[in-house]
């Protein structure tokens, strides 16, 4: 990952809304949810929702999809690994000094998330 990718995808993140939508996001898992859902769920209008979203989109944290007339965003797990990669690049000269992230990356934690 190159840094502008790096700082755009935090600046997207730096945000009350937009760091909200995206932790439900990852939540939902990889069908996401459909935009009024996440208005609902966020407590945020919809013209609002958008904004927001288009910003995670821009940077690249979130994908949409069109069913019927809805519209379903999801997180991008893709862009966020790459982003959590970069960050802890050579971490602690590669040490495991990340008790936190190696407990949140188990297999058996990923299976209860589903």
């Amino acid at each position: 990952m190159e840094i502008k990718t790096a700082v755009q995808a935090l600046a997207a993140l730096s945000q009350e809304t937009r760091l909200a939508v995206f932790r439900l996001l990852v939540e939902a898992g990889p069908e996401g949810m459909n935009a009024g859902a996440i208005a609902e769920a966020v407590g945020v209008p919809a013209a609002t929702l958008s904004f927001h979203v288009a910003q995670l989109t821009r940077a690249g944290l979130v994908t949409s999809r069109q069913e019927s007339r809805f519209i379903f965003y999801a997180a991008n797990f893709a862009a966020m690994d790459d982003l959590i990669a970069y960050l802890t690049d050579n971490c602690c000269q590669g040490g495991q000094c990340l008790p936190k992230t190696a407990a949140v990356a188990t297999t058996a934690k990923r299976r209860r998330a589903k």
